[in-house]
């Protein structure tokens, strides 16, 4: 019998057709020593976005050569040291089909958020205020959106922004995507140049650093607003806070930080930055999917 961690939880309806089907399931969550000491006894772990899974700790699991399998229920792989997992033979699998759409709607969401001030205006009311002529908000449909990436999330954001009347351009270091004529390819400065919203949807990679710095912020059309439901590390924090407190960035919509949980207090306390904590994935419908095709990685890698 496979043991299975489902260390950041999985979908209920999931783990319970993992274990009709003869996997042995644990769904508890372990950090640190326990952590260490449980990975050494399964054939595979499933993670989201709170565990991480760097060489130390495969070095620990191959310390018995029981793990297996390594699955992100979820897009993103940057939590997980994934080529030194597939060099010490550990397969290293994500569920890239499942939660699309959901990380989209809560782009265009914040989207919303931003333009009708709804993000603040929620804060607001509740204080007590009545700030009708303070929130004049602008529309979306003839805006220019441009999005940092061109994967399977950022093609959803365009049909999406397309079917509000908004023009989209994008830039990927894949280059043009001759499957989606509707949507123009551009280099990377005339996107920050043109984009009166722009949307992230790249991974983090360390040894590159943030994609949004300084330097890009500078070269931005003054009054945009920022859209980032990709990966804590893409928005250099400080380079954007500045950003938004000299006009340059009108406001920001922020889902994921280079820490979790944040604790820069200027992001989550500044009136131009509508916050959620790292929900893109989190719908009953995508979790759902995520769960049903964790299973078919799992039935296809350790049957």
């Amino acid at each position: 019998m496979y043991k299975i961690l489902a260390n950041d939880g999985i979908d209920t309806s999931a783990a319970a057709k993992l274990i009709e089907l003869g996997y042995d399931v644990d769904t508890n969550h372990y950090d640190g020593e326990e952590l260490d000491k449980k990975i050494k006894e399964v054939d595979c772990i499933i993670i989201r976005s709170a565990t991480k899974i760097r060489k130390p700790l495969i070095d620990v699991a191959l310390e018995t050569k029981q793990l297996k399998l390594i699955v992100r229920a979820g897009v993103g792989i940057d939590n997980i040291d994934h080529v030194y997992a597939k060099e010490q033979g550990i397969n290293v699998r994500n569920t890239p089909n499942s939660s699309s759409d959901a990380v989209a709607e809560l782009a265009i969401g914040h989207m919303f958020a931003l333009a009708r001030h709804i993000y603040i205006s929620n804060v607001t009311m509740r204080n007590g205020e009545w700030n009708k002529k303070e929130y004049k908000g602008i529309k979306l449909n003839g805006k220019t959106l441009g999005l940092v990436g061109f994967g399977r999330i950022a093609q959803s954001v365009a049909k999406k922004a397309q079917a509000l009347g908004m023009s989209v351009i994008y830039t990927d270091i894949m280059g043009a995507n001759e499957n989606v004529p509707s949507c123009k390819f551009v280099e990377k400065d005339e996107l920050l140049a043109s984009a009166d919203f722009l949307s992230l949807h790249i991974p983090f990679i360390k040894k590159y650093g943030p994609f949004l710095g300084e330097a890009e912020f500078a070269k931005m059309k003054k009054g945009m607003y920022i859209i980032h439901t990709a990966r804590g590390g893409v928005i250099d924090e400080e380079a954007l806070l500045n950003a938004l407190d000299s006009g340059i960035v009108s406001k920001a919509a922020l889902d994921v930080f280079a820490n979790e949980p944040t604790k820069n207090e200027r992001i989550y306390t500044h009136d131009s930055i509508s916050l959620t904590p790292h929900i893109g994935a989190s719908t009953i419908e995508a979790q759902a999917r995520i769960g049903q095709e964790t299973i078919e990685v799992i039935l296809e890698s350790l049957s």
